[in-house]
């Protein structure tokens, strides 16, 4: 993606809220193009971003304090099951504007939307080499997955973000019901309790003679709980070799689909400091004990 010259803004300066106009929902295209590419097939026009927030669904976007959109969200609500759930399909921040936390404040401001319309449980993809989204969706928001899905966007969803990868994804479910202190013990909770298995079994990868971390499809094992490796910058692989970044995606999807198929739950994602090796923990059933 490219950088904009615009002089970067403070996480103080950017407001959140609805869009409102027809120029900013073509802002809102424009910014999908810069995201995943001109050539982005998903890309949602205008008309159903503004037509959405008629029936409960959610356009809003972070506003720079130029009055520039340089993140959104979007989603629709439906029922599923009998009650009213919200699918929240989009989640971008501009490049100039990264690490300001302005994908969790979007986040946020489209859960109070939605409470007010009575829905509690709020669902999303996200791909599961994407460490950065792992971390904010589970660890910051506190969103537990739910199913792993591979290529659920068709084999090869057009986009530079995804071009060559394939579009598996993970389904995450957010329970929005809780309050904020409870939310936030409990994540406190989860991350405590998925570095608790820094020891355990790493099923997908090898260190090289060269100490490089290698992905590799072998025998899995059944064990209590384990660890699936990923990437920290799946984008920085992928710049560096698209072979070397098809193969986490091929030794990451034997791993998921092989637990998935046996009953096994995603724990947790953590971070190691020392070295910036990313890992999901994988447990029996929805219980590591």
């Amino acid at each position: 993606m490219n950088s904009s010259s615009t002089p970067q803004s403070t996480e103080s300066q950017v407001v959140i809220r609805r869009l409102r106009t027809h120029e900013e929902y073509k802002a809102c295209v424009a910014l999908q193009q810069e995201t995943w590419g001109p050539d982005f097939a998903e890309c949602v026009p205008p008309a159903i971003l503004m037509v959405s927030q008629k029936i409960g669904g959610v356009t809003a976007g972070a506003f720079d304090a130029n009055g520039r959109l340089v993140g959104f969200v979007f989603g629709l609500t439906g029922v599923k099951d009998g009650r009213l759930v919200h699918w929240s399909d989009m989640l971008a921040v501009g490049p100039e504007v990264r690490d300001l936390g302005l994908g969790q404040r979007l986040k946020m401001y489209q859960k109070e939307l939605l409470l007010e319309l009575g829905v509690e449980i709020i669902y999303w993809t996200y791909d599961p080499l994407v460490a950065r989204n792992a971390h904010l969706n589970l660890n910051r928001l506190g969103a537990k997955v739910s199913e792993y899905v591979p290529d659920m966007y068709g084999d090869d969803m057009a986009g530079e973000l995804n071009r060559g990868l394939g579009t598996d994804r993970f389904i995450v479910e957010w329970d929005i019901s809780k309050d904020r202190t409870e939310d936030h013990m409990e994540l406190s909770q989860k991350l405590v309790e998925a570095q608790r298995f820094a020891e355990t079994k790493v099923v997908n990868t090898k260190l090289s003679d060269a100490g490089q971390i290698l992905p590799i499809i072998g025998e899995l094992s059944k064990l209590p709980a384990l660890r699936v490796e990923i990437p920290h910058d799946i984008q920085l692989v992928k710049s560096e070799s698209l072979q070397l970044a098809a193969e986490w995606r091929a030794a990451t999807r034997h791993a998921f689909m092989f637990y998935r198929d046996n009953d096994y739950q995603v724990l947790g994602f953590y971070r190691e400091e020392k070295n910036d090796r990313c890992f999901y923990v994988i447990a029996e059933g929805r219980s590591a004990e």
